[in-house]
This record gives structure tokens, sequence and C-alpha cells, in this order.
């Protein structure tokens, strides 16, 4: 693909089957990623260097899963959504799905995988031979260094998923979808709060950066 696709000012859109099948979910979902990937693409190309833009999409229908989306890599490097079919079912309009789509598509090109792993391996490191210098034996530097991954994993997690919400809402927007809209989907899950280390920001700050993106791009 090109350049990335001018803003797209929401147009009418099409109505969406209604969700009480599965056959219905799944026709929402291609719905959406066909608007929605393609530009997520073009962004990756465009911000990014010698990074994989080509994503693949997987869905998780192992029974009993909640409702989940994230983002990894194959063995290849490639950039893979993981969309569970609660969510899914579980999204209450167009807007809400293409803005998790968006926000998981903002983690690849933002790096926050490779990002994280470096911070892992930071803080075992660090937390390793503070151990170490501290006259520790094996077992306490292995607990010390598990610790300090740990930390590490957690350290700027939530500024990532701010970040993704940041990106994600310009995806969702560019893709024609209402990302305020879609951003109400933080309104239904339980509120992480502020919490030290926490993985999540909390709700309501989610959603203001949602606001405050949009309003730089309207």
């Amino acid at each position: 693909m090109g350049c990335a696709p001018g803003p797209v000012i929401t147009p009418a859109q099409p109505a969406l089957a209604p969700t009480g099948t599965p056959e219905a979910a799944a026709e929402n979902f291609v719905a959406v990623a066909s608007r929605v990937m393609p530009v997520a693409e073009s962004i990756c190309r465009e911000r990014t260097r010698g990074v994989p833009c080509d994503y693949q999409i997987a869905i998780d229908d192992r029974p009993g899963q909640a409702p989940n989306a994230f983002q990894t890599l194959d063995e290849q490097g490639q950039p893979v959504l993981v969309f569970t079919l609660a969510l899914i079912r579980d999204v209450q309009n167009p807007d809400e799905l293409a803005f998790v789509m968006g926000h998981e598509t903002a983690h690849h090109i933002a790096g926050h995988i490779q990002r994280q792993r470096e911070e892992i391996m930071q803080g075992a490191l660090i937390a390793g031979t503070l151990a170490t210098l501290g006259g520790a034996d094996a077992n306490a530097v292995k607990e010390a260094q598990d610790m300090g991954a740990q930390i590490g994993a957690r350290r700027y997690s939530k500024d990532y998923e701010l970040e993704a919400d940041a990106l994600g809402t310009e995806i969702a927007w560019r893709a024609g979808f209402d990302p305020m809209l879609g951003a109400q989907f933080f309104t239904r899950l339980p509120d992480p709060g502020n919490r030290f280390l926490g993985s999540h920001p909390p709700n309501a700050q989610r959603l203001a950066v949602v606001a405050q993106t949009l309003a730089t791009l309207q």
C-alpha cells in the first residue's frame, strides 16, 4: 500500500448484522477488519523502518475464553492479532471493534513487544547484579532476577497502553469510525485504578487520551 490515507470524516456506516449468532458476529468482524487493517498497515509502513507490516489475524475459538484481544509475533516476526470469540460477540457496535483492532495494531507499530523484552532483560540483570553484590546465594539471585523481570515488564506497561490508545484512535478515525464511541468499550471493563506496577491505566485516563487525540485530528 502507498502513503497513509487522508483522514475520513466518519461516513455513514453500513448497518452491521445483529450479533446474536456466530455467523453474524463473524460477518461483522470481517466488515470492520476490511476497513481498519489497510489503514493500520499503511500507517505502519509510513512510520516504521524495517518492520513487518502485514498483519495476520487469529481467532481464539476455545470454549470459555474471556473477552480479550492482544498482539504478538509469529516465528518469522510477523505481527499477529488474536481475538477471542467472546470479545467479538461482546462489542456493541462496529466502532468498539474498530477501536480495539486499532489499539492492538498500534502496539506493533510502536514496537512495544521489543521494548518490553528489553526492559525485562534490564530489570532481571539489575536485580540479579544487586543480589550478587549483596552476597546472596544462587537461589536468591534467581528469585531476584525473576522479580526484576516482572518489574521490568510492568514498569512502562501503562505508558504503552496509553500510546496504543492514542495511535489506535487515529487508526480507527482514519478508517471512518468514531473512536470516542469505540472507547466506550472501556466503561464495561473493571477499572484497574492507578495501582503501582499495574499493567493498565485507569479507564478515565484512557478515555481522556482518546478525547485529546481525537481533538487534534478533527
